[in-house]
């Protein structure tokens, strides 16, 4: 119904906001003509913007009391029927009580992160799917919604693809991967070191240029992962959001623990490979089941307390298992690529010596824009 105004609570972070958007689109595909809006941190806000499915973002530029009680009167100017809190958080509980919405749907107290946030919802979802994606879209069913086809819609500014463009072009890279040690918490991370032989083997079998993802104070992540990988000299970047997704969705493949980074990759359809040890694959893995996951222990010993170093399951994950991962998943996407050709199309491969060579699709990876739909 066209009176119905909607509100998505999901803060922060990047790999949440990208499980959020299905249910975001599930809202669209419903409510078509409704207003749908959603909150979120200013840091994030570069995921959204463009958004077909959004018809405001709002931001929360800090932590502050003063800009959570401005977000609080902005979003009671703007008189919505339903909030939607994805987060599960105190802090996002109260901007949904606070808004003074009437209808407040959120987790229930044992899957919301802080257990008695959910005292503050009107209805309380205990969701029935495995995957974050799938429990995230139950929240949309609970608001009235009709399930399609999921779908992850993201928007690269020109801008964004053409200083990504300037870069290969200036380093004479065209086809690379991206491996990117970083994300949440040291306990879920697999060691730098052997990200670096792992970018030596790459680099070695394909010839592809290896490019380091580096976030915010993980500096020194990357430089261990280039000490480690000698001849394939990777090239360490820190970009923003928006350039961070052109260079993601342009790669041959994507190699990240369970982080931001390989979600990210995932909605933007670029072939992943996740590498798990305490978080679930079920509940957080690559979306879709076309990706390749490498874990050494039982979904019985899954947990998500966060530890300050790695842990003894993502250290038993040896370089041999993720090279063998990347051999399979790099094959599905020839495989893939050659299924797309007409029949009567010439298929050119290029020499493993000559990585930079033309002559690919591949190498204009910023031919449209990015989303994906599963």
């Amino acid at each position: 119904m066209a009176d119905e105004r909607f509100l998505i609570v999901r803060l922060s972070s990047l790999g949440d906001i990208i499980f959020t958007l299905p249910m975001l689109a599930a809202l669209r595909h419903t409510f078509c003509r409704s207003h749908i809006a959603w909150v979120v941190n200013e840091r994030w806000k570069p995921l959204l913007e463009g958004n077909p499915d959004l018809n405001d973002i709002i931001t929360l530029p800090n932590s502050s009391i003063l800009s959570f009680f401005a977000c609080v009167k902005r979003l009671r100017e703007n008189n919505y029927t339903c909030v939607i809190d994805v987060q599960g958080l105190y802090k996002s509980s109260l901007l949904a009580k606070l808004a003074h919405v009437k209808q407040r749907i959120g987790y229930s107290f044992s899957y919301a992160r802080e257990g008695p946030a959910s005292f503050l919802y009107t209805q309380r979802v205990k969701p029935t799917s495995k995957h974050m994606v799938d429990m995230n879209r139950e929240l949309a069913v609970a608001a009235g919604a009709k399930l399609d086809a999921a779908r992850f819609p993201l928007v690269i500014p020109g801008e964004a693809q053409s200083a990504v463009q300037q870069f290969l072009a200036s380093t004479k890279i065209s086809r690379y991967v991206v491996l990117s040690p970083g994300g949440g918490w040291l306990s879920k991370l697999w060691p730098p070191d052997r990200f670096g032989e792992l970018a030596l083997k790459i680099w070695e079998t394909h010839g592809l240029r290896i490019i380091i993802n580096c976030g915010p104070g993980e500096a020194e992540l990357a430089e261990i992962v280039v000490a480690n990988a000698t001849s394939a000299l990777p090239i360490i970047v820190q970009y923003k959001v928006p350039e961070m997704m052109a260079l993601l969705r342009g790669a041959e493949l994507v190699v990240a623990a369970d982080s931001g980074p390989l979600h990210l990759a995932n909605a933007l359809g670029t072939p992943v490979v996740g590498l798990y040890g305490p978080t679930s694959p079920d509940r957080n893995g690559p979306y879709g089941g076309r990706d390749m996951v490498v874990r050494n222990l039982d979904d019985a010993d899954t947990t998500y307390k966060r530890e300050n170093s790695y842990s003894e399951e993502m250290c038993s994950i040896t370089v041999e298992q993720a090279m063998e991962a990347v051999e399979k998943r790099l094959a599905q996407r020839a495989m893939d690529r050659a299924s797309q050709r007409s029949p009567g199309q010439a298929v050119f491969s290029q020499p493993q010596s000559s990585p930079e060579s033309s002559g690919s699709s591949a190498n204009n990876p910023f031919q449209k824009l990015a989303g994906s739909g599963r």
